[in-house]
């Protein structure tokens, strides 16, 4: 009598277990790139949003017609600014420094204030796009892992046909219902990734934006307040 393919067969379990070791191995290292992504990307979110919760306080109190130097004074004695607020005291730093030499052309000066927040800048976009990267590579690169679990698991279960002297359904689909969960462990490891990874990068674009908006409008602010001394 032909082996009958049971429910408890094709549970998820029992692929899992029933797999071969390599496939096994496959599926391991396809799970633990899914944590790890899942573990970026819930902390990639609460950066981003910390970064823009920031950068929208700061705006609020810069535009409103604040001091700069009390602004200042006040960014420093906390110590804790972030992604915009960097870039502000990285260039009123060095305006204030350049600007206390004597006989320092106004070029020179705003061309030192301008590199101080460009430098600025680069680092807290680094710092906010840290990480993504990991992202992208587990995107790209886990269908592809899966894939290769699974070819290796469907050439098991072929293999496993020679010692069968007729081939049937209930032969071969367990072992090739094993192979394909490596694929289907590779796609919900992928998926996430690329989704969380092309948000990432749409949101720390927005932010650089608003930044190099913001070295442009400072950077007229403070020559206007350099001309008129």
């Amino acid at each position: 009598m032909d082996a009958t393919i049971t429910t408890d067969d094709l549970s998820l379990f029992s692929m899992v277990s029933n797999a071969s070791v390599i496939v096994q191995i496959v599926m391991g290292i396809l799970l633990l790139m899914s944590l790890l992504s899942w573990w970026h990307i819930f902390i990639k979110w609460f950066s981003l949003r910390h970064a823009r919760s920031k950068t929208d306080s700061f705006e609020s109190a810069f535009w409103s017609g604040s001091d700069l130097n009390a602004l200042y004074n006040q960014l420093n004695r906390s110590g804790d600014g972030v992604a915009m607020e960097k870039i502000f005291e990285a260039g009123f730093a060095e305006f204030l420094k350049l600007r206390r030499q004597a006989g320092v052309d106004l070029n020179i000066l705003m061309e030192g204030t301008r590199r101080a927040m460009r430098a600025a800048c680069q680092r807290e976009v680094d710092r906010l796009d840290a990480h993504t990267s990991f992202l992208a590579t587990v995107g790209s690169i886990s269908p592809y892992v899966g894939l290769l679990g699974t070819v290796w698991g469907i050439m098991n279960a072929f293999r496993g046909l020679a010692n069968v002297g007729q081939a049937t359904l209930a032969h071969v689909a367990p072992g090739i219902a094993e192979a394909l969960v490596a694929t289907a462990i590779g796609l919900f490891a992928a998926i996430p990734a690329v989704v969380a990874y092309n948000r990432f990068a749409h949101d720390v674009d927005r932010l650089a934006n608003r930044f190099d908006s913001f070295i442009e409008e400072f950077s007229n602010i403070l020559q206007r307040q350099a001309a008129a001394k």
